[in-house]
């Protein structure tokens, strides 16, 4: 069984910070928690200290631990689970965001 971390890298809609917070830690966590194989998930705010100057695009970042026998597979059923309504998207959610699998060494 391969373990891997899914990151997904993240922005509110401008003005809907706090819905979007609202969704992403009372909804949106459970139901990825939902998927078999995902045994973690924890959401980070980007901190105002930082070593450089320059700040990220993104300012929010969740982190989910996931055990499944491939990456493929796992991206299959979160895609799966979208189309069927199972994952609900928020609207205070921005399209652009950043998602990407580091497999554990």
């Amino acid at each position: 069984m391969a373990r891997f971390s899914f990151l997904v890298y993240s922005n509110p809609v401008a003005g809907r910070e706090q819905e979007y917070n609202d969704w992403y830690s009372n909804q949106h966590l459970k139901d990825l928690l939902a998927i078999p194989g995902v045994t973690a998930a924890r959401r980070f705010k980007l901190s105002a200290t930082q070593i450089r100057d320059a700040m990220p695009d993104y300012r929010y970042l969740a982190i989910y631990d996931v055990e499944a026998d491939n990456v493929q597979g796992f991206v299959n059923e979160i895609m799966s689970r979208a189309a069927s309504g199972k994952i609900a998207r928020s609207e205070a959610m921005s399209v652009d965001l950043l998602p990407m699998f580091w497999e554990a060494i």
